[in-house]
């Protein structure tokens, strides 16, 4: 369903909105220890959860609006039965040229090729370790070997992109960057490190936790030599590098460095609040008009309305605290599910 489209909208800092992240379910089948490390969780009540026809007249909206760029999201987006489905939905889009998934693998091997048939374009795949036992303290999984043929998958199946993520923690696997690195161009895939970041709360984060991308490409120019920035499109969230064999990288420092002022993302909760910014406390409920009977334009206007009035900074605000803790604590969490990491797609 194509919405008559208002002009793109920019937001109160010139931010364009030009990339969608799509949570299609809150669950998730690991238990990480930076974005759900309790053992229980106060999940979305499964009839507010969006179906597939409803992201999808959502995307399509977005699109209208400028949105060019969809990434689907969880919690662990494979644990969504039959995601194909909502994949070939989105691809009929024209005006979405890149269509992504960020997924943790474990059950990538099974669905990879059965995506890539349905119009997916680019995977990414998250694996901070690669020694099983750290995956099972950290994660609180044994399946390490079928996140790494989840991989492999993945590379077989023939995506324009794959990438690997993996936030960098110190005292857990500081001391795999280079593993990591080697893993990934063994694989053709492209690494990323991650800064650690203090969303959610139960997390227990600290400041002296995070390594920061400085240390990182400290590590990586010892091994490899000088590393060389790539001179890039400034609304990217990862700065990239290059090596002197031309292996490339990715180092994503929101913590140290905040983005904010290039961030040109949008995220829309699987129960379909959307939200201007992974810290930002308020969303604009677009279940309610959908099932309300609200036209294709309406709900654009909505969106418009609400992207132009955004004057978020979330990340940089944190950096500036003189003392920085968690952004939550549990129990105001467990209250609004819609705080957790994992509901708002990461």
């Amino acid at each position: 369903m194509s919405p008559a489209s208002p002009s793109h909208p920019t937001d109160l800092l010139g931010r364009p909105l030009r990339n969608l992240r799509v949570s299609v379910t809150d669950r998730c089948n690991l238990r990480c220890r930076y974005c759900m490390p309790e053992s229980e969780y106060v999940w979305l009540p499964r009839a507010s959860i969006l179906t597939f026809e409803e992201m999808d007249r959502v995307a399509g909206v977005f699109a209208g609006l400028g949105v060019a760029k969809v990434r689907l999201t969880g919690g662990e987006p494979l644990l969504r039965h039959d995601l194909a489905t909502l994949v070939a939905l989105l691809a009929r889009h024209a005006d979405i040229g890149d269509l992504a998934l960020t997924t943790n693998g474990v059950l990538l091997e099974r669905q990879a090729a059965a995506l890539r048939d349905a119009g997916l374009r680019r995977v990414t795949v998250s694996l901070d370790t690669l020694r099983p036992e750290r995956m099972r303290e950290f994660a609180r999984s044994a399946r390490h070997t079928d996140v790494v043929a989840g991989i492999d998958a993945a590379r077989a199946a023939g995506f324009s992109s794959l990438k690997l993520n993996t936030v960098i923690i110190r005292g857990y696997n500081e001391d795999e960057v280079l593993d990591l690195m080697e893993f990934a161009r063994g694989r053709g895939a492209e690494p990323r490190f991650i800064e650690y970041m203090d969303v959610g709360g139960a997390t227990g984060w600290s400041m002296d936790q995070v390594v920061s991308q400085r240390e990182i490409l400290e590590v990586v120019a010892r091994r490899y030599g000088p590393v060389e920035p790539l001179r890039e499109g400034q609304w990217a969230p990862a700065e990239r590098f290059a090596l002197r064999d031309g292996t490339v990288f990715g180092v994503i420092a929101s913590t140290t460095a905040p983005f904010c002022r290039t961030c040109d993302r949008a995220r829309l909760t699987a129960d379909g609040t959307f939200l201007l910014c992974l810290y930002g406390e308020e969303g604009v409920d677009l279940r309610q008009l959908l099932r309300g009977g609200a036209t294709d334009a309406e709900i654009s206007a909505a969106i418009a309305a609400a992207w132009r009035a955004r004057a978020d900074r979330g990340a940089e605000e944190r950096a500036g605290l003189s003392e920085r803790g968690v952004l939550h604590r549990i129990e105001s969490l467990r209250a609004d599910p819609r705080r957790e990491m994992h509901t708002r797609g990461g």
